[in-house]
């Protein structure tokens, strides 16, 4: 997690995609370790984290069904680049 401001970011993917580039179209991901991290969690301390973070950004399918299950982010609001399912999130706090 990083905090920007008031914010909290979290970058999640699968640990399989590290370094791979997706591309479909116009659609261009890069999971790099330098945004999306080295450090393998537990998916008790990925839920944890989801919990209290502002931003998600999420890449994979193990990790964007994670954050489907916990009712951070929904289905039809997901994108798919190259078959991988790719999510983000922004909670807004009053």
């Amino acid at each position: 997690m990083t905090h920007i401001r008031d914010e909290i970011l979290l970058s999640a993917a699968d640990e399989e995609l590290m370094g791979r580039e997706l591309r479909e179209g116009i659609l261009h991901l890069e999971v790099k370790e330098s945004f999306y991290g080295t450090t393998n969690v537990t998916e008790e301390f990925l839920v944890e984290s989801m919990g209290i973070c502002t931003i998600g950004n999420f890449v994979g399918r193990r990790t964007v069904e994670l954050a489907i299950k916990h009712k951070l982010i929904e289905r039809e609001n997901t994108l798919v680049i190259s078959g991988i399912p790719h999510a983000q999130f922004a909670k807004m706090i009053r």
